[in-house]
């Protein structure tokens, strides 16, 4: 008789989001679908567009523990993002699944813009500037 200690027969997941999401999108029908069969269907969205209240977005995450080359570590399984959009009578207009992989295919902006709001007054730099000075020349007397 033999005993194995610490086997799994599934592997350890962490969901969050919806189940399925790539199934169930492709129950949406443009054109027929509403707002209701939509809600029926994923529930409330995760997400609504701040300029566009007619476009929902629901998400999919799948974490699972890595193998013995990743040693372990959560690896990121499934990333989908459904995106919906309703025209102004709520009928289905648009949808768009966007998977893993069309994550790699973002490029990311290397410019930064500045915070006005942020910025120091002049009584601030100054006041800064002189305790930076007071606290050089402290250390400079401990040494």
């Amino acid at each position: 008789m033999v005993f194995l200690a610490n086997c799994q027969l599934q592997e350890p997941k962490k969901l969050h989001g919806i189940n399925y999401l790539e199934n169930r999108e492709n129950l949406l029908l443009i054109n027929k679908s509403n707002k209701n069969d939509v809600i029926n269907l994923l529930g409330s969205p995760h997400s609504i567009s701040i300029n566009d209240e007619n476009k929902w977005f629901y998400f999919e995450r799948m974490i699972t523990r890595g193998k013995l080359h990743k040693l372990g570590r959560n690896v990121l399984k499934k990333n989908n993002i459904l995106e919906i959009e309703f025209n102004k009578y709520g009928i289905l207009a648009n949808k768009k699944l966007y998977t893993k992989d069309d994550m790699r295919k973002v490029r990311i902006s290397k410019k930064q813009t500045e915070n006005t709001v942020r910025q120091k007054s002049f009584i601030d730099t100054f006041l800064s500037s002189v305790k930076q000075k007071m606290y050089g020349q402290r250390q400079r007397k401990n040494k």
